[in-house]
């Protein structure tokens, strides 16, 4: 393996998905895999994610050069992950919650209170989960000793709506902003990878500073943008999206008919595109510009105001629908959880995309990791030719 010659060689970017971060974590065990023994000479020295994206990439960023060995316990984290160390699916929270919210809209602003109902899932648990998982002094030690150039998660703040990336890299890396989206430098810490990962709805908004953030994927148009500002030359990324084929597009919406819609067919469409459409809409951007760059000689691109190259992106997708895959998991949801989801129309066989996102539990889980560890082995020939340029 060689390292690319620009400082921030190679990056990796994560996207989101709840449950479906399992899939990232087999695809980096694969690379794993392909790799060998360069697994642990820090094949990524940047390593940017969003959502659970920023659960993946920072619990591989604690691991350092030893990226092999941090896939490995990633493997193991997704694996052993239940709904109980995710949120608290007792009939006491949710039904405090639920009431909370009825009192709210019923009651308005008249009462005074100021309490507003903010999330209809207690996420505690994932905090106390994490803590345990993510080492962030590791993590600061991994970028100040040089084995990292930079470490990146972001989140969207509920105050601006701007998509903010807090970020520690190299001494040299400076904050940016741009339309909707700044960084931010900062020491990363668990507060920073909660905010990433709380679905907005769903998870409690986290405070960071003065300001209350939800999850990154909401306003995250470029998701791309943080490892190329973090110095990357080269990015690989890993997204939950099955990639359809033209005609089974067609084919899908031309002879597809509904009886109705419900509350759950709704959240999984809108979860589906905070999640996984920019992703896909950045990659191929990128693409394009790559082509663009592509047709310039050397003296046009140096008249540039700013300096211009191609930035490889290999893409690693799901072979398969991930939202597919979660039919039939309503049954191993706890069970007044699942009787609130079937009150939303979610069923063995429908609701499928929402179930997915909240499928913590190993009959899910362990299908994508061997999923997204076979497609990585499927992509051999592509990953190694992606580290040796």
């Amino acid at each position: 393996m060689r390292q690319s010659s620009m400082p921030g060689g190679h990056g990796l970017v994560l996207s989101g998905g709840g449950a479906r971060g399992a899939y990232q974590a087999g695809v980096l065990r694969g690379i794993a895999d392909v790799l060998g023994d360069e697994a642990n000479r820090a094949p990524f020295r940047v390593l940017t994610g969003i959502s659970a994206g920023a659960i993946n990439a920072t619990y591989a960023a604690a691991g350092g050069a030893a990226f092999g060995t941090a896939t490995e316990g990633l493997w193991e984290l997704w694996r052993q992950l239940r709904m109980e160390r995710v949120i608290r699916t007792d009939f006491g929270t949710l039904s405090s919650l639920g009431l909370r919210w009825m009192f709210n809209l019923g009651i308005g602003g008249s009462s005074g209170n100021k309490q507003h109902s903010t999330h209809l899932l207690d996420a505690s648990p994932l905090r106390d989960f994490l803590r345990e998982q993510i080492d962030a002094e590791a993590i600061r030690h991994n970028v100040r000793s040089g084995i990292l150039r930079g470490v990146a998660v972001t989140a969207t703040s509920y105050a601006s709506g701007t998509a903010i990336t807090f970020f520690d890299a190299a001494p040299d890396v400076q904050p940016w902003a741009r339309t909707a989206r700044m960084g931010q430098r900062t020491a990363l810490e668990l507060h920073h990878v909660l905010a990433s990962a709380a679905i907005p709805i769903l998870f409690p908004p986290v405070r960071v500073g003065a300001c209350w953030y939800g999850d990154g994927g909401v306003r995250m148009t470029a998701p791309l943008s943080p490892a190329i500002h973090l110095g990357a030359a080269s990015v690989l990324a890993i997204g939950v999206r099955y990639q359809r084929p033209d005609e089974q597009t067609r084919e899908l919406n031309e002879g597809n008919t509904m009886r109705n819609v419900t509350l759950a067919d709704i959240g999984g469409t809108m979860l589906n595109a905070a999640f996984l459409d920019s992703l896909e809409a950045d990659a191929e951007r990128m693409t394009r510009i790559n082509s663009t760059i592509g047709l310039l000689n050397d003296d046009q691109k140096r008249q540039q105001m700013s300096p211009l190259h191609v930035l490889p992106v290999l893409m690693i997708r799901p072979s398969q629908d991930l939202g597919a895959l979660a039919a039939g998991q309503l049954a191993n949801f706890p069970s007044f959880m699942r009787h609130l989801l079937r009150g939303i129309g979610a069923s063995e066989d429908a609701g499928s995309d929402l179930m997915s996102y909240l499928s913590f539990d190993p009959a899910y889980t362990v299908p994508l990791l061997e999923l997204g560890r076979a497609d990585a082995h499927a992509q051999r020939s592509n990953i190694e030719a992606f580290f040796t340029n």
